[in-house]
């Protein structure tokens, strides 16, 4: 499984944003530059994570973004459900485009289903707070503590 640059940089977004200390602002700008993402690409995903009601965006000169909500109560797997368009695994995973001859006999489709399920219900278990148990050391990281 291979989740999309996507859905990893929304990750990342959240991650930057709740990183941030006493209710300042992340900014595209600078999470362009940690993480080496362009703001074009930026600018769509903190549009759905506003949307997804995942982040606040504040506009003008001194606008940013926050999170809209505590990060305790931001799933990972619903973020990551939200941001995949397409768990198709394999072909017969999509009955429009399906044309193997074995799917009717085949378990291969039934184990991977299953893998998958398994997949996303580790990742429901986690919250954007169990990703920040570290935080100082992620601050380090992303240059925030300087």
């Amino acid at each position: 499984m291979r989740l999309k640059k996507y859905t990893d940089y929304a990750l990342r977004v959240l991650i930057f944003t709740a990183s941030k200390r006493n209710g300042e602002l992340a900014r595209k700008k600078e999470i362009s530059e940690v993480f080496h993402i362009s703001e074009n690409h930026l600018a769509k995903i903190i549009h759905e994570l506003n949307k997804m009601q995942l982040i606040e965006t504040l506009r003008g000169r001194s606008g940013g973004i926050r999170l809209a909500r505590e990060p305790k109560d931001i799933n990972v797997g619903d973020v990551v459900r939200a941001m995949e368009d397409d768990f198709h695994l394999l072909e017969c995973f999509d009955c429009a485009t399906n044309y193997c001859v074995i799917t009717p006999a085949c378990k291969l489709k039934h184990a991977l289903h299953e893998a998958l399920r398994a997949f996303l219900a580790v990742l429901e278990e986690y919250t954007l707070e169990d990703l920040l148990t570290n935080k100082e050391e992620l601050r380090d990281y992303m240059g925030l503590n300087g």
